[in-house]
């Protein structure tokens, strides 16, 4: 094809020529750090995303009904049955909330323990869970598994006797002693971040009775097939429910750390797009000043008959090339480092010894990459869109050269 040999030949340097060069190549270095850094900070979005759904959401349930009347939920086997044959649930588990003060060696933490069955539970928490601790929980009426957090910043120990304080209020709203439960350290339970400090897990029936719920459970928790449905499902299932209850679902209570990681992801798509339009304009001006410097060639391929359509791709194919070459070594690092990133971290992490995510604050203690093609798709097509895009102008130009202009 003339107009790629043409343009290669351009592309050659003179000495008179190396401005030219080094605004050509830094766009070129432009594009492909910004198609690196895109699409690996990509990759890190979605390794965040990743392990809110299979931390959190493994262990935090999807959606809840509890009962507004104190009895619990009514007619529960049957309601559980109902409910497990709707096509958008995953599977459905009575349980009984508790929110109270623990007591352990004068101390007293805050703390959210769920009644569950343990027997029909257990696969749900064997990644968070270890499996000694849960037979132990298994076999103890009165056991109580704890977070990572609660256990830590209580030395407790496995065995230890504590104590559950549940607040009591009378029919005129004023506060009455409060209840107390006896229960034994059986285990714990390690998500991430702040519910490590927040949740513990103990029997349904223990949990029940006491708060003096006269039927099987206070609610029903549900794991759906798409947890990102949850607000319509929930509200679906609880307006339509025969009795009076509460609803809740996932994004009330965890929903702030998927909407931070959309919102950055989005803030990293605009800026580094923005960075790679910038490298892009570099391309206008190294394409203009080209044009100016090869008047003379252009004119000359002129007389000899060239078409203004060959002088414009000539130029448009110039740019490209640097756009392709430029979108090609970003993407080959990306796809270099992207997999590897968690094992990068670390190792930096361990070489100046500093942790970058502490587990103690957040819900992980390292930096996931989940590195998707679709991401690598769409940035290639918007590197090359504004590629393409910065040669119009410039190879527009270079057709409109005079060879009696530029000859004279």
């Amino acid at each position: 094809m003339l107009a790629f040999e043409l343009a290669q030949r351009f592309r050659k340097t003179r000495s008179e020529q190396r401005f030219i060069s080094f605004i050509s190549m830094s766009s070129t270095i432009g594009i492909a750090l910004g198609c690196f850094v895109l699409i690996v900070l990509l990759s890190v979005m979605n390794g965040f995303e990743k392990e809110l759904t299979s931390r959190i959401l493994s262990v935090v349930p999807h959606g809840e009904l509890y009962s507004k009347s104190e009895s619990g939920i009514e007619n529960l086997d049957a309601q559980l049955y109902r409910l497990s044959q709707d096509s958008r649930i995953a599977s459905v588990t009575p349980y009984t909330g508790i929110t109270g003060m623990l007591q352990s060696k004068g101390e007293l933490k805050a703390i959210s323990v769920t009644g569950i069955p343990v027997n029909s539970v257990s696969d749900k928490y064997t990644e968070r869970v270890t499996s000694e601790d849960w037979q132990r929980f298994s076999t103890q009426k009165n056991g109580l598994i704890v977070g990572k957090g609660i256990f830590a910043s209580m030395d407790l120990n496995i065995g230890d006797i504590v104590q559950i304080l549940i607040p009591q209020t009378t029919q005129d709203l004023t506060f009455k002693a409060p209840r107390s439960i006896t229960l034994s350290i059986s285990g714990v339970l390690s998500v991430g971040g702040e519910l490590d400090n927040q949740l513990g897990l103990m029997h349904l029936e223990t949990a029940s009775e006491a708060i003096g719920i006269s039927s099987k459970s206070q609610g029903i928790q549900f794991t759906l097939i798409d947890p990102f449905s949850s607000y319509d499902t929930m509200r679906d299932i609880g307006y339509s429910y025969p009795q009076g209850v509460y609803m809740s679902d996932w994004t009330r209570t965890q929903g702030h750390l998927y909407n931070d990681i959309q919102l950055v992801r989005a803030v990293v798509y605009i800026a580094l797009t923005l960075v790679i339009a910038v490298a892009c304009f570099n391309i206008v001006s190294s394409l203009v000043m080209a044009v100016r410097d090869k008047q003379a060639a252009i004119a000359i391929l002129k007389t000899m008959g060239a078409t203004d359509r060959l002088i414009r791709n000539t130029f448009v194919l110039q740019g490209v090339i640097n756009g392709v070459i430029g979108i090609t070594v970003g993407v080959v690092l990306a796809l270099l480092v992207a997999p590897n990133l968690s094992e990068i971290v670390r190792f930096i992490e361990v070489a100046i010894g500093i942790e970058i995510l502490s587990g103690d604050i957040y819900f992980i203690d390292f930096l996931p990459s989940d590195l998707h093609w679709q991401d690598v798709v769409v940035t290639v097509v918007v590197a090359m869109f504004l590629s393409v895009g910065a040669t119009i102008y410039p190879a527009q130009k270079a057709a409109k050269v005079s060879p009696s202009s530029a000859l004279h």
